[in-house]
């Protein structure tokens, strides 16, 4: 069985855009199925599409995940034939510390909102985190992406 191990934090957003990074990848993403208990998400960047499962997990820094590489026309017919809502985002990825942050700028209904997240490989990791970190945001359900695409950021913020 997969798990994923995360944790998620905001982001300070002047320290973030004075920050040096890679190019950013468009993401955009759906939701087939989004309840308290699991999720179906469709994922599209330009070149890659994928399926995630996600269950409920022993903590909101760990859930069970199973995700798979599909083809983009699939990715792209799933999303606008069976995702109930969405979010887009551009994703920066950043090696920082022996792990990689992924930082998502959010864009739409979530516009202003940037959170960064780090996989972690056990809950007790210990790591350093970029100056560019604020608040950690893990047990905020807020925050979860399935969240964010049924309660954006606008209308809470």
């Amino acid at each position: 069985m997969g798990v994923e191990i995360e944790r998620k934090f905001l982001v300070d957003h002047e320290k973030w855009h004075q920050a040096d990074k890679p190019n950013g990848v468009h993401y955009q993403q759906g939701y087939i199925l989004n309840d308290d208990n699991r999720t179906v998400r469709v994922r599209v960047t330009d070149t890659h599409g994928y399926i995630t499962l996600k269950g409920r997990g022993t903590s909101n820094m760990s859930r069970t995940e199973f995700e798979y590489e599909i083809p983009v026309a699939d990715a792209k017919a799933l999303l606008k034939e069976f995702a109930k809502n969405s979010t887009e985002k551009i994703r920066y990825c950043i090696p920082f510390g022996g792990f990689t942050w992924e930082v998502d700028e959010f864009s739409g209904s979530n516009e202003g909102l940037i959170v960064a997240e780090i996989e972690l490989n056990d809950e007790q990791d210990n790591f350093e985190k970029p100056h560019w970190i604020t608040t950690e945001v893990t047990d905020d359900e807020r925050y979860l992406n399935s969240n964010l695409a049924t309660r954006p950021f606008k209308d809470w913020h």
